[in-house]
Order: C-alpha cells, then structure tokens, then sequence
C-alpha cells in the first residue's frame, strides 16, 4: 500500500525522525475531499507527538471535522528545517511524513493531550496553561491520529 521511498539515500533513521515530529512547530494535515469532486484540504496545525501518534485541536464543527467523518484516513507532514542552496539548484531539508487514521477523543486521553499541547507549546506557562485546558477543554475537540506508516527525509548537505 504504501510506495517505497525512491531515494532510500536520504531515507531518515527511526531516531532521526522520531526527532523531526518531536520537535516540529507545526505540521500540515491532508485530509480528503468530501466526494470526487471536492478538493483535497490541508491546513498547518500545532500539535504533538506521542507513542507514535499526532494529537492536534479544534473547534467542535468545521471543515476538519466534515471532512475527517467522511474519510478518516488523512497524512501528516512536518519540515525539520529548510536552507535553499541557490547555487546548486536545490534545497538542504529533512521532513517527515506520517500518513494514518484519525478519530475524536475524550476522558483522559483528551485531557493528557490538550495538557501535553501546553508542555511543547506554553511550557513557561504551565500552571496557567492547565487552568485554560481545564476550562475550555468542553469547546475543544481533539483528533488522535494513528499512525500506519511513517517516514522521514532529508538533503544534509
């Protein structure tokens, strides 16, 4: 199902990008279209990266959510950094890509995500942070992907 890699040379170790999804700022949902006429949809996302799975947020209604309850397979691709190299027509990179299913959770699994969401992002903040999540964690919803497979590249040099 999932194609090989054609240059296995810039294939990443499990370490390396392991790495890459940890300490990521963002990363870029895909998720499907509605039908075969409707387009793809992919939007930058915060989130964070635990057990081999993605955790991110959102609002309770909007295009994620109609789109993720009509085909809950979706792909998550994060860039670990990128320098153009103008003099040798290309770009010096590492990325990953994870592709996989996603589903809403609740209870505290929810709560353990939203919370680990403060850590990477609002770590000076926590206590102030736990009091946020406590209250607004009833107008979030958090999607839990599950990873099928997971990959990472990169141009060293």
């Amino acid at each position: 199902m999932f194609q090989e890699m054609r240059r296995q040379d810039r294939q990443l170790t499990t370490e390396e990008t392991t790495e890459i999804m940890k300490s990521g700022s963002y990363g870029i949902l895909s998720l499907n279209g509605q039908s075969s006429d409707d387009y793809a949809y992919g939007i930058p996302m915060n989130y964070v990266y635990e057990n081999n799975c993605i955790y991110v947020h959102c609002a309770m209604e909007g295009k994620k959510l109609t789109h993720t309850q009509n085909n809950n397979k979706v792909s998550f691709c994060v860039v670990g950094m990128a320098n153009v190299l103008p003099e040798k027509f290309s770009t010096q990179y590492s990325s990953v890509i994870a592709f996989g299913q996603s589903h809403l959770i609740d209870g505290e699994e929810k709560t353990a995500a939203l919370l680990a969401l403060i850590d990477k992002y609002s770590a000076d903040f926590k206590e102030k942070g736990e009091l946020y999540v406590k209250n607004a964690q009833d107008q979030t919803l958090v999607i839990k992907i599950d990873i099928d497979h997971i990959t990472g590249k990169a141009r060293k040099a």
